[in-house]
């Protein structure tokens, strides 16, 4: 990637984060993050960006069952919608693009902003190129949230499909607040409000761990639906690598955890064997 790249990449990590990222050896996570967007030029992973293409892949290696269906996909919203209420409309290669539809009028408000979407491709402002592998265009699949919140978002961590920490996101377009577990349920920070694991966060880790194997790190999202885990995304850059952790040696901590996975790759090409990590670091 170009200079003016690496030059973009460094301010914007520098004006949330105070510092200069260390991009030619990464130690903490969102320095990873912003390595990726330099030097991964995958376009398998990038194909992973595709909201529709990633169920198909997760359905391949999950079934079914995890996959919350596809009712629509096109590039222009029909005059009349046909499906049942609730549902959702989103864009198929970006992210936070979404729209409830609950009533006629938030149908109208998404016909209005879906053609936006489709003007340009995601990402290219923070250099996610990955983004560019995935198909403009607009998806519509049913609401699976409460009458009036969207429904709980686990986000999970995975190394070398090895699953390190999950990220419960609540209250998403009202208050929106997210708090952080290891695989046990314990918490990262030492906020006192801590919720209840959900029922399937066994089945949920072990799905994660089944489809971030062979990448050096995926972060693979669930919904738990009444005790049901239903797969929602891949994510390839959590918060382009500018969001800060709490607490803040949770950043180097899943920085070290890349870094093993990174080095255990290089170790497995040079012997011609794939290379493993064969020890987590130590939790923080």
């Amino acid at each position: 990637m170009s200079a003016l790249a690496r030059t973009r990449i460094g301010l914007a990590y520098w004006w949330r984060h105070g510092r200069w990222p260390a991009l030619a050896r990464p130690r903490r996570f969102t320095e990873w993050v912003q390595w990726r967007k330099l030097h991964d030029r995958d376009p398998e992973r990038a194909r992973l960006t595709d909201k529709a293409y990633s169920k198909r892949v997760a359905a391949a290696v999950l079934g079914e069952d995890f996959i919350i269906p596809t009712l629509w996909q096109g590039d222009r919203l029909p005059v009349v919608a046909p499906w049942p209420l609730p549902f959702l409309v989103e864009a198929n290669h970006g992210c936070g693009q979404v729209v409830v539809v609950r009533t006629a009028t938030d149908y109208r408000r998404a016909r209005r902003i879906a053609p936006q979407w489709l003007d340009r491709a995601y990402g290219g402002w923070l250099d996610e190129w990955h983004y560019g592998g995935a198909r403009r265009s607009i998806l519509v699949e049913p609401f699976i949230g409460g009458l009036d919140t969207l429904p709980v978002d686990y986000k999970i961590y995975v190394f070398g499909g090895r699953a390190a920490m999950i990220q419960m996101h609540e209250e998403r377009g009202t208050r929106h607040r997210w708090s952080q577990y290891d695989c046990g349920w314990k918490q990262f920070s030492s906020a006192v409000n801590i919720a209840a694991a959900p029922l399937c966060l066994k089945a949920m880790l072990a799905a994660a761990e089944r489809l971030g194997h062979g990448h050096d790190f995926l972060r693979v999202d669930f919904y738990d639906v009444g005790g049901v885990p239903l797969f929602g995304e891949f994510c390839l850059y959590p918060g382009s690598g500018l969001d800060r952790f709490d607490p803040p040696s949770l950043d180097n901590w899943l920085g070290a955890q890349w870094s093993a996975e990174r080095a255990a790759w290089q170790v497995g090409a040079g012997s011609g064997a794939p290379g493993r990590a064969n020890l987590a670091p130590q939790r923080p």
